[in-house]
């Protein structure tokens, strides 16, 4: 088969293309040239193209057991079923940034097909900008990276295997998310940079970065959260979040992307915030290829980690170097030319948006400063670990913080708020989540302070979303009618707001109340926790089609002897690799999970060390995540995004109440 040199040298054209689109639209736009600028669409579409078929030839390699190709055999195995053989194609380092390579295209062509109401140049100039980038990605791949190296004459009889880590539905699923996520805020950083080569920093240019920005951001969110749910299933310890190096790879540029998507909306609205905004989009996009250099250097250790040679990491930490210092260097020369000179109150929304900003960049500076120190003590010889304590006490103190403003800005004014109207807002809904503090807490059987502040939080974010909601239906027929009569972009702030509040509650919950117990149990024998009586029934042989198992069957039952939940939990060998692998039983519940996994065998017949788990409110923090990529969803559908957009900022605080009005951020709601 000559597909895998097919897929190599459509790789090769595409990078050829990648430059063609970096170099000819910006100088056709720089002169002014239009034939120049109007290439930059048919090399993106060719672009594009190429790096598909690269992509479907890898992914017919895996599907046809094609191992005299390197990256097939060690990443898959004739045994491996259909479905997790696509999927590998992404399973190892270099076909991920393969499909990391397709979906910048994708989005480099997206931003082309849907660009067609901004003006020419500006196009050019953005996806000039991408191509650079595309073209920096493909260089390393074709470079350091290739996925169609050959293994001749000695061809492999049969694969290595998939890591079965990486057996699971959550791998066909999360890493595409993920790298949308990641990927997409390359769109933002794009046009921030083809906004300052402009040099026009205003309002329709937040206009058409901003729906790019919320659609990269709900991927990335719905990305971290599947990844959470994975982790929690998959590896059989439980936990839902473990400040893992890789894990804070892909928090960082979300906590960076939310203060972007809030900062977009005061620069859209009141013309303010250019220069930050324009930097947040430089630092969102940089975390995101600080994540990738993460991953893939070598220098952590971690489950999520790919396995690679240091010279790659190199090779990305000069692309890092390049982009970060290349967009500091023109952030430097030409943002001051285009700071803002409009005012606004301490009282105004934009000052609780402006607070938020800062809270969110100093969260992500918490997390970038305890994920790199431990790598910098060692490289001066000394060990140190950040852990779980640390990440936990920062974000203890700034979540609060956050909601604070975020529950008083939800009421305040755009320029300016009279004092007098946050006196009557702000008490209602804060007296009325102080006794639900109480009254959540107390119905896992204690009171303890993190639970009753988190509950306090959620409750009366909660309660500030809905007495918003209630004073901008007022005087329609309903409430339902009134609901939707607002905007889509509102909608999806409440549902933005919502899904925070009950990921806080989730996670305040389930942290402090999870119980959990390590016994040796064998079939028949029984086991109390939390009241309920866990019973080993039996223990079972069963065989998949590239593993073999033991499979343990429980039963859960109340005091009272009333059947809650039949659960089963493996310990999987899987055949052609040898590695062990745990399965957790678990009964999904919306205020609880019960959950169950096997340890080592113990001797004694058919004993097992089992671990017992009750988990209230876990699901929570995946509904709240949920909840929040569906309002991403709902401000991307805005009609008013798909109107032009004015090509000119206000030019006073006066004009800029003015010439605003129709892309309002919301019907009088917070951004």
């Amino acid at each position: 088969m000559i597909l895998p040199e097919f897929g190599h040298f459509a790789l090769i054209l595409a990078f050829g293309l990648a430059i063609l689109l970096a170099v000819v639209p910006l100088i056709g736009a720089w002169l002014g040239d239009r034939l120049w600028m109007q290439m930059a669409r048919p090399f993106t579409g060719l672009m594009t193209l190429l790096i598909l078929l690269s992509f479907i030839t890898l992914t017919l390699a895996f599907l046809k057991d094609d191992f005299s190709v390197a990256y097939v055999a060690g990443h898959s195995n004739s045994l491996l079923p259909w479905y997790y053989k696509m999927s590998a194609v992404w399973g190892g380092h270099e076909g991920s940034l393969l499909l990391w390579a397709l979906i910048l295209a994708g989005w480099t062509f997206a931003v082309s097909r849907f660009s067609k109401a901004l003006p020419e140049d500006m196009v050019a100039r953005v996806l000039g900008i991408l191509g650079i980038v595309n073209a920096g990605f493909l260089s390393f791949i074709i470079i350091k990276s290739s996925p169609f190296e050959r293994i001749l004459p000695n061809i492999p009889p049969d694969g290595a295997d998939l890591n079965p880590l990486l057996q699971d539905f959550g791998l066909i699923v999360h890493p595409p998310l993920l790298y949308m996520g990641y990927v997409g805020f390359s769109v933002a950083f794009a046009f921030a940079l083809a906004a300052l080569l402009g040099g026009k920093l205003d309002a329709a240019w937040a206009r058409w970065s901003r729906p790019w920005t919320t659609v990269a951001w709900a991927f990335l969110t719905l990305g971290i959260a599947l990844g959470s749910w994975w982790a929690y299933y998959e590896l059989g310890w439980g936990g839902w979040w473990f400040w893992d190096p890789v894990e804070n790879a892909s928090l960082m540029p979300w906590l960076a992307g939310t203060a972007l998507m809030h900062s977009l909306a005061v620069t859209e609205k009141r013309g303010l915030f250019k220069s930050w905004t324009v930097l947040l989009a430089i630092f969102t996009f940089s975390l995101s290829l600080l994540g990738t250099f993460l991953v893939r250097s070598g220098i952590l250790t971690s489950v999520h980690a790919f396995a690679s040679d240091p010279d790659r990491g190199f090779y990305i930490l000069a692309l890092l170097a390049v982009t970060i210092g290349g967009s500091l260097l023109l952030y430097a020369l030409r943002a001051p030319v285009v700071k803002s000179r409009i005012g606004f109150s301490e009282r105004s929304r934009e000052t609780f948006l402006l607070m938020n900003n800062i809270i969110l960049v100093t969260a992500t500076l918490t997390v970038l400063g305890g994920t790199l120190f431990p790598l910098f003590a060692e490289m001066a010889g000394k060990e140190v670990s950040v852990g779980a304590p640390y990440f936990d006490a920062m974000f203890s103190f700034l979540t609060p913080l956050l909601v604070a403003f975020l529950c008083v800005g939800i009421f305040s004014h755009w320029k300016d708020t009279r004092p007098g109207l946050l006196k009557r807002q702000i008490p209602v809904p804060l007296i009325a989540a102080i006794p639900f503090a109480f009254l959540i807490p107390m119905t896992q059987g204690d009171l303890a302070f993190m639970p009753v502040l988190g509950s306090f939080l959620a409750v009366w974010l909660l309660f500030a979303t809905i007495r918003d909601i209630s004073q901008k239906v007022s005087g329609r027929r309903s409430l339902w009618a009134g609901w939707m009569k607002t905007r889509r972009s509102y909608k999806g702030m409440v549902f933005g707001h919502l899904g925070l509040a009950v990921m806080i509650m989730g996670a305040a919950l389930v942290s402090a109340y999870t119980i959990e117990k390590d016994v040796r149990m064998a079939p028949g024998d029984e086991a109390t926790l939390g009241g309920l009586v866990y019973r080993f029934e039996r223990l079972a042989h069963y065989e998949g089609p590239n593993f073999i198992s033991d499979r343990a069957y429980f039963v859960v039952s109340s005091d009272s002897g009333r059947q809650i939940a039949d659960l089963h939990a493996e310990k999987r060998r899987y055949v052609v690799s040898g590695s062990i692998m745990t399965e957790a039983g678990i009964q999904a519940g919306f205020f609880r999970d019960l959950y169950v996994s096997l340890g080592e065998p113990l001797p004694g017949q058919d004993a097992w060390a089992v671990r017992l788990h009750i988990k209230p409110f876990v699901r929570w923090l995946w509904l709240g995540a949920l909840l929040m990529a569906i309002g991403g969803a709902l401000a991307v559908a805005d009609p008013r995004y798909r109107q032009k957009a004015r090509a000119k900022a206000p030019a006073s605080a006066g004009d800029a109440e003015a010439g605003n009005t129709a892309v309002s951020v919301q019907e009088g709601g917070q951004a």
